[in-house]
């Protein structure tokens, strides 16, 4: 795949970068996957494209090309001679390249498809409902299964043996977490019933001045008597 012909750090920068000629047909089509896609699937700037991947925190495993990164989806990229539609997700389907070549050229619209991308020139060449239409019917746990049954049996077998290898120590990990989430618990009901214990401060200044209050009162009351017995 050539490098994008940009090295734009947002997506805001990568559209105000491109061609008066493009920026309409990358538009459209970013509209086109952002109103369709599964909301699992993150968007982000990504190797000069805009891509759509499903992040770590969905799918752990990510990407076995790259270990430790989100599980790439989709992407557009502004090339030096055309724009490239990258749908991994239609890809890694049985039958996903030849369905989708099929609705596109029932259009009339030209396809011009690759091993990993369709290419376009234009707004007029995309028929883009085409494209909203397989980003949707693929979601995230369609494509997460898709994407493990094209996986060689090597990469399958060592993730297993990571996933093995992992298991105690995220078992130690939960049991640890459960542990001082539940002593925070007894620590806040501690104290709410030792706060509910204590007087508030207000009773407590109101305690002292009712106390003079009723000596004044008996001496008041003394003096009264004392009076009267004359």
């Amino acid at each position: 795949m050539p490098a994008p012909t940009t090295k734009a750090l947002t997506v805001t920068q990568f559209l105000a970068s491109l061609p008066e000629d493009r920026r309409p047909a990358v538009k459209a089509l970013r509209a086109e996957i952002r109103k369709n896609i599964d909301p699992k699937f993150k968007e982000s700037m990504d190797g000069g494209m805009i891509s759509w991947a499903l992040p770590l925190s969905v799918y752990p495993p990510g990407y076995h090309c790259t270990p430790n990164t989100p599980l790439p989806f989709a992407a557009l990229a502004s090339q030096k001679s055309h724009i490239g539609i990258y749908l991994f997700c239609v890809y890694c389907e049985k039958d996903g390249p030849e369905l989708f070549a099929k609705e596109w050229k029932a259009t009339g619209k030209r396809l011009d498809m690759g091993k990993s991308c369709v290419r376009v020139k234009r707004l007029d060449d995309i028929p883009a409902g085409v494209v909203g239409r397989a980003i949707k019917r693929i979601t995230a746990a369609r494509f997460v299964a898709s994407y493990e049954a094209a996986l060689p049996a090597s990469v399958l077998e060592k993730r297993a043996k990571q996933a093995a290898k992992a298991a105690p120590k995220q078992a130690t990990e939960k049991r640890t977490t459960a542990k001082k989430s539940a002593a925070k618990k007894t620590t806040r009901k501690k104290a709410t019933r030792k706060k509910a214990a204590q007087p508030k401060a207000a009773d407590r200044k109101k305690a002292p001045r009712k106390k003079v209050a009723r000596k004044q009162a008996t001496r008041k009351q003394a003096a009264r008597q004392r009076v009267a017995r004359r």
